[in-house]
């Protein structure tokens, strides 16, 4: 898949998709990144531990986030993907649901759009990034957690949102799907969906994994947000196992470690046949 100057194999590859939140309110790191110098030295950083995309997000989307104007967050995303384009040659992706932050973010330099609505909060996205011809991440969302069957109803709901993209404009193989750790689930409903992952392969689509110090993590081994490395580094390696292709993450260093070893381990080494 092309995404920006570079092209990536997602068959046989493993991503790491490192966070930026430019907000002073998300539930990990509000407020640490919200100046041009912080973020760029986070940049720098990330890119450093093995980043191979930044994922920049300008309004915290976090249970009982304050939506904010599509002005407020042109002004803190655009400035800032126009700064780090200027300054590092890698993929950006804009966090964003709305389709006038996006077409912003894309016209500043972003090479991706991350939507945790799958295009079904404001359609009108789904225009902008088949005009502009560059991929989609469509994560799992609803207004409610009643599920007949979870993994059915999520699936059946993704290809709602394939079928919005699709029928936009956006191509077939432009196409990333995040099952939406943390959206519209419960603490057994997460767990569900973190163990039986490879369901969403049947999609055929690559699949995204967001589980980075989520809540669902703190609960199971009581710990705040910021003693929470361990277990998304789990959640990783599980999420690898089961066909996951890019990990997003605030944690770029250990995660990028354990998902290397996984990937190997997958791939087996070139006398795996003769054990």
């Amino acid at each position: 898949m092309q995404i920006g100057k570079k092209n990536f194999d997602l068959t046989h590859e493993v991503l790491i998709m490192g966070i930026l939140n430019v907000t002073p309110d998300s539930f990990s790191d509000g407020g640490k990144f919200n100046t041009r110098d912080t973020s760029l030295k986070q940049v720098e950083k990330m890119i450093t531990d093995g980043a191979d995309l930044i994922d920049l997000g300008g309004e915290s989307t976090r249970p009982g986030h304050t939506q904010i104007s599509d002005a407020e967050e042109i002004d803190r995303v655009a400035p800032m993907i126009e700064a780090i384009r200027q300054r590092f040659d890698i993929p950006i992706s804009i966090d964003t649901y709305k389709s006038a932050v996006g077409e912003a973010a894309l016209k500043a330099g972003a090479d991706l759009i991350n939507d945790i609505w799958g295009f079904k909060y404001d359609p009108a996205l789904a225009k902008v990034t088949a005009k502009y011809k560059v991929p989609c991440v469509l994560m799992h969302n609803r207004n409610n957690r009643n599920y007949d069957h979870l993994m059915t109803d999520l699936n059946r709901d993704l290809q709602e949102s394939i079928e919005i993209a699709i029928n936009a404009g956006v191509s077939q193989d432009a196409i990333i799907l995040d099952p939406g750790i943390g959206f519209a689930k419960d603490y057994a409903q997460n767990m569900a969906v973190m163990n039986h992952l490879e369901t969403l392969q049947a999609l055929g689509y690559p699949i995204l994994l967001g589980t980075s110090r989520k809540g669902f993590i703190g609960l199971t081994l009581d710990l705040p947000v910021t003693e929470r490395v361990e277990g998304t580094v789990a959640t990783t390696v599980i999420g690898i196992m089961k066909g996951a292709s890019i990990i997003r993450v605030h944690d770029v260093r250990e995660n990028k470690r354990a998902a290397k070893m996984t990937a190997a381990i997958l791939k087996g080494a070139p006398w795996t046949n003769s054990i």
